[in-house]
């Protein structure tokens, strides 16, 4: 009498909705160092979950679709550079200005980090199908524009600075300056070259109503935040 073949049990089936395995901050900087070195555009979903070391729908389930993933890489790559609080607490205007070129420095020239900035120069040509997310980048640059400009307002009401300061041009000037940074790392520029262009843009500061000059220094290395 013949038998019947004896199989195997079917696998279980696998259980849905199963947390990622993955390090998200692991990834977050993978991801990071992919955009800041070749640009939103210039970066596949492939390459990225290649790099991240995760499955595309690990991908979706984690951060939401690329343009997500890019917002994310951003908000972490924001944390150290100054921010629109940052300008408000400084305790002038041109201490903010300072503090905003010393820290672009810092950030368009770390050792063992991409050259660059990547908001300052993120997207500044791109596709219509990425126009929103340009939009978004843009809304970045000019928030700290604009911080800083309140800023410079704040010490015209305080009689810090004269009446006769245009706060938006100015702030418009510091932060141009602040993305020319950017484009001069790109070109090989260092960071001792980069911190004499930012005290020499210092210099465009208007004289206080007390006649005295504003200071210019930019160091190597920046001041810790207060607590």
């Amino acid at each position: 009498m013949s038998t019947k073949p004896v199989t195997g049990r079917p696998a279980p089936p696998r259980p849905r909705g199963r947390q990622s395995t993955f390090d998200r901050e692991e990834a977050l900087e993978k991801a990071l160092e992919l955009f800041w070195r070749h640009g939103y555009e210039g970066v596949s979903l492939a390459e990225l979950t290649a790099a991240m070391g995760i499955a595309p729908p690990s991908l979706y389930h984690a951060f939401g679709n690329k343009a997500d993933l890019y917002r994310a890489v951003l908000r972490r790559y924001g944390t150290d550079g100054m921010t629109p609080a940052d300008m408000a607490a400084a305790p002038t205007a041109l201490e903010a200005a300072r503090r905003m070129l010393e820290r672009g420095v810092a950030a368009v020239t770390r050792p063992g980090r991409p050259l660059g900035c990547m908001i300052s120069s993120g997207m500044l040509m791109t596709g219509a199908e990425n126009a929103s997310l340009a939009v978004e980048l843009r809304a970045l640059r000019s928030g700290l524009k604009d911080a800083l400009q309140h800023r410079i307002e704040q010490d015209v009401a305080e009689g810090m600075l004269s009446t006769a300061t245009n706060a938006e041009t100015l702030s418009r000037f510091v932060a141009s300056v602040l993305q020319g940074l950017s484009v001069q790392a790109l070109d090989g520029a260092s960071a001792e070259e980069l911190r004499a262009v930012a005290a020499t843009a210092l210099q465009a500061w208007p004289v206080g109503l007390d006649g005295a000059a504003p200071s210019v220094t930019v160091p190597s290395r920046e001041r810790p935040k207060s607590s």
